[in-house]
């Protein structure tokens, strides 16, 4: 089983996107069965809430549930983990002490896998405005994720 876990600031917006987007790609390859995909926040400020409703409403138009349920990184996850996927810098860097020395090389961007992204690209934090970042941050994951995804099944040989 090779696992991932998507990072955001408070895991109700982008990470629970991800989380979301890369299940249904998961399950449209058939490899269900062989990845186990989870979300978290560097914070704990909304623990146990569902993703915002804009989140909920951007995947559900785009044909994807999101129900999980957020929840702060642990120490725990670290060895649990193949891969923390952070949607910005600040999360990279909310990671680091966490990690220590126990495996800095799970550590990357999400965006890093979008192909069309330009070097050091982030997943911006849709919070505080509109629909359409949103939009974008649906898309942006989207992207990541299928490069995301064919660069596991490359190095796993599926």
């Amino acid at each position: 089983m090779y696992r991932i876990c998507f990072v955001c600031t408070g895991n109700i917006c982008r990470s629970p996107t991800a989380e979301g987007v890369m299940r249904a790609l998961v399950g449209e390859a058939g490899l269900a069965h062989r990845l186990e995909l989870d979300s978290a926040g560097t914070s704990g400020w909304h623990a146990g809430e569902l993703p915002d409703p804009r989140t909920i409403a951007t995947a559900r138009r785009r044909g994807v549930a999101l129900t999980h349920r957020a929840r702060q990184l642990v120490a725990a996850d670290i060895d649990r983990f193949d891969r923390l996927l952070a949607m910005d810098a600040t999360h990279v860097r909310g990671i680091a002490p966490i990690v220590g020395n126990r495996g800095g090389d799970k550590i990357a961007l999400l965006r890093a896998f979008d192909p069309d992204a330009p070097p050091g690209a982030e997943v911006e934090d849709p919070y505080y405005g509109g629909q359409r970042g949103f939009d974008e941050v649906y898309d942006q994951c989207v992207a990541a994720c299928r490069g995301l995804l064919a660069t596991v099944r490359a190095e796993r040989g599926w």
